[in-house]
């Protein structure tokens, strides 16, 4: 297996009001996303191509929008996982995560 071209522990997975885990896993795998609870287990995964992902304007500074096969997740990632990072280090991480989706997808 190769190296992820994007990880993040630590994230919080939510389909709005539900939340799916606090601790989960976000990763970019061989041109696949995968969404992962704190024990490994996958809760939903797809082709980068077939993802839609962004920051909506209502979302707080660590959050991240992923629609991934037909369903809306809210991504809430910490710089290492770290909950109390500061905004400016919160912000980071959204954006590393939609860079790589980009990259991964062959989008510039």
């Amino acid at each position: 297996m190769s190296e992820p071209e994007f990880s993040a522990r630590g994230v919080g997975i939510a389909r709005w009001l539900r939340s799916l885990t606090r601790a989960g896993e976000v990763r970019i795998e061989d041109g696949r996303l995968a969404l992962l609870t704190s024990y490994g287990s996958e809760i939903d995964s797809a082709p980068v191509g077939a993802v839609r992902a962004g920051r909506p304007w209502f979302a707080r500074a660590d959050e991240a929008v992923a629609t991934v096969n037909g369903t809306r997740y809210r991504l809430t990632l910490h710089r290492n996982g770290d909950a109390r990072a500061d905004d400016h280090e919160a912000s980071e991480e959204p954006g590393r995560f939609l860079a790589a989706l980009k990259r991964a997808a062959g989008r510039r």
